[in-house]
């Protein structure tokens, strides 16, 4: 198979460099100001919210992986800045610009593209993880708005968020994931508790959030009326094809071998021992794979049928990386990795250990690494439901 761009690709990879060229000065990169009219004039380039219609503030190009591929390849060489970060971006516009409203893409899309409205997620509850159709937050309607009771746990950034995309109940006489609704609900309002929760790496990047007659207006609900697993679905589609961007695994691979060429073992750099390069060797190769298979997935000439299930690979492949890479650098720093970053105001190795517990948390987000397993199993390969698992 022939993986190679094209010249087409090839051209706007060059266009792509002259912009840069022209636009980007990273010695700006903390200049918030500068930043900003970066990101317009990459939008008005039509290099970043490619899938975001002009009318909302994107660039309306039309679905092409192959040049959104080029543009992550080469922002992420000059470190230059792609879309605003969060969960409002990579999750929340995919969504409402497959099911919102008109109304609510007016409302949300521009803001939150720009960064004025940063959002959090409201899925995961005590009793209902991995289980997300066991949720049991509610939602009714009083008048013109939803009344919203429940619980949402491991909510990142909800204590800065201004806004929440939520699963509700709302239809209680139906089973599961047929009783469930989406919502969008304001941070800032009476009946709303965010509690921060302290995590074994000091940080408090997570909150439980406690809604006690929270309201919504009834026009905030996206998608139909229990319709809100399907509605889920794209989101989770968004969130593990953001966590298992390829880019992201070969940046962890270029730190790590910067880290075994500047730490000794036996007294020369960690890299020239013969044990060290092989579990170098082995997870470039995992690297390799991942990357050969986005290159697979985005070709316009590929046969349907095999993307569709690569795809199901990406994020559990990601995970299993993640995870090489923070064991071989801890194991390459020795008890240095086990140093708290908390201890120092310029942490240096010491932020490999929160990657090792970040690289945890990758399997668990998006769908723990047991239920894409499973997904695999059933869509991928064709295999029954497990009998547990399919119980209502």
């Amino acid at each position: 198979m022939d993986l190679s761009e094209g010249p087409e690709y090839e051209r706007f990879r060059g266009e792509v460099r002259a912009f840069l060229d022209r636009h980007w000065q990273p010695d700006r990169a903390a200049d918030d100001d500068y930043v900003a009219k970066f990101r317009r004039d990459a939008v008005a380039a039509g290099l970043l919210y490619r899938g975001v219609p002009e009318s909302y503030g994107g660039s309306g190009q039309a679905p092409d992986p192959l040049r959104a591929q080029v543009v992550r390849e080469e922002f992420g060489r000059v470190r230059a800045p792609l879309e605003v970060g969060g969960v409002g971006t990579a999750l929340l516009v995919p969504t409402l610009l497959q099911w919102g409203t008109p109304a609510q893409r007016e409302q949300f899309v521009p803001r939150t593209v720009t960064g004025e409205l940063r959002w959090c997620q409201g899925y995961s509850e005590p009793d209902a993880g991995s289980d997300l159709e066991g949720l049991r937050t509610t939602a009714v309607v009083d008048g013109g708005e939803w009344v919203i009771n429940g619980q949402k746990v491991w909510t990142s950034n909800s204590m800065r968020a201004d806004w929440m995309f939520l699963l509700a109940r709302t239809e209680p006489d139906q089973p599961r994931r047929a009783g469930l609704s989406y919502l969008l609900l304001a941070m800032h309002q009476p009946g709303v508790e965010v509690r921060p929760l302290r995590q074994l790496t000091g940080s408090s990047e997570f909150s439980e959030v406690f809604l006690t007659d929270a309201r919504t207006p009834v026009g905030l609900l996206v998608g139909e009326r229990g319709q809100g697993w399907a509605v889920s679905r794209t989101t989770l589609a968004a969130e593990r094809s953001t966590l298992a961007a390829p880019e992201t695994s070969a940046a962890l691979f270029a730190s790590l071998v910067k880290l075994t060429r500047r730490r000794e073992r036996n007294g020369r750099p960690a890299i020239d021992d013969p044990g060290v390069r092989s579990r170098l060797v082995e997870l470039h190769g995992w690297i390799e794979a991942q990357r050969c298979s986005a290159l697979i997935q985005a070709s316009p000439g590929a046969r349907s049928e095999g993307p569709q299930r690569l795809a199901l690979l990406n994020k559990l492949l990601h995970t299993e990386i993640a995870r090489r890479v923070s064991e071989i650098a801890l194991d390459v720093l020795g008890p240095a990795g086990l140093l708290d970053p908390r201890a120092t105001t310029r942490p240096g190795d010491e932020r490999w250990l929160n990657q090792f517990f970040g690289s945890l948390g990758v399997a668990i987000a998006g769908g723990t690494s047991n239920i894409q397993r499973n997904i695999i199993a059933e869509r991928g390969l064709g295999l029954p439901r497990d009998a547990q698992g399919a119980q209502p």
